[in-house]
């Protein structure tokens, strides 16, 4: 992996390129590594997307990921279909995925992203940092757009994803259920 280190510029001003991860230097979130994902990841990811599974409306899945189900989907998201991780002092805080969108061949430039962060350090710009990364390299793969589905109510996830150019294209009403709830899911949109 190749790791460049200064201030993450505006996807206008960068050209894209093989680097695979770089220090974040945007106010608070200094010392913040966007990189891609690796195997000795598996574990602290698992831990932030399985407290979301059982605390929040963040993610639709009503059941916590065994280590099998994990290491399998860490497997799908390789090559194209990345994974980066936000490390601080060797710590993971956050992650960040693009997934297909949909499976029929027509949808194969489209793909949905997916952001998490840790609890503590949510609010200082992680999150952003793990979405540019993660746009940069749909970019550098071709994809065409990125759509992100944020259950309705998460006002943070829909400000991050208006902060980084996504746009408000449509609302599924009702689509989901949990904890008792009937949740709306916003869809975002961002063209490459």
């Amino acid at each position: 992996m190749l790791a460049l280190t200064g201030r993450i510029l505006p996807a206008s001003n960068r050209a894209p390129s093989a680097n695979l991860g770089w220090r974040a230097s945007l106010g608070s979130v200094t010392g913040v590594e966007i990189r891609t994902a690796r195997s000795e990841d598996a574990e602290a990811i698992r831990a932030i997307y399985n407290a979301e599974v059982v605390g929040s409306t963040v993610t639709f899945d009503l059941v916590e990921r065994s280590p099998a189900e994990h290491d399998e989907w860490m497997a799908q998201h390789s090559g194209v279909y990345a994974l980066v991780v936000a490390e601080e002092g060797g710590e993971v805080i956050g992650f960040a995925s693009v997934s297909p969108y949909r499976p029929r061949p027509a949808y194969s430039t489209t793909v949905e992203d997916s952001v998490y962060v840790a609890p503590a350090h949510r609010g200082h710009g992680v999150g952003k940092a793990l979405l540019t990364g993660l746009v940069d390299r749909a970019r550098m793969h071709g994809f065409h757009s990125v759509i992100a589905r944020i259950v309705g109510d998460h006002d943070a996830s829909i400000a991050l994803h208006r902060s980084c150019g996504f746009a408000l294209v449509g609302t599924e009403r009702e689509i989901g259920r949990k904890f008792g709830r009937w949740l709306d899911v916003d869809l975002m949109q961002l063209l490459l």
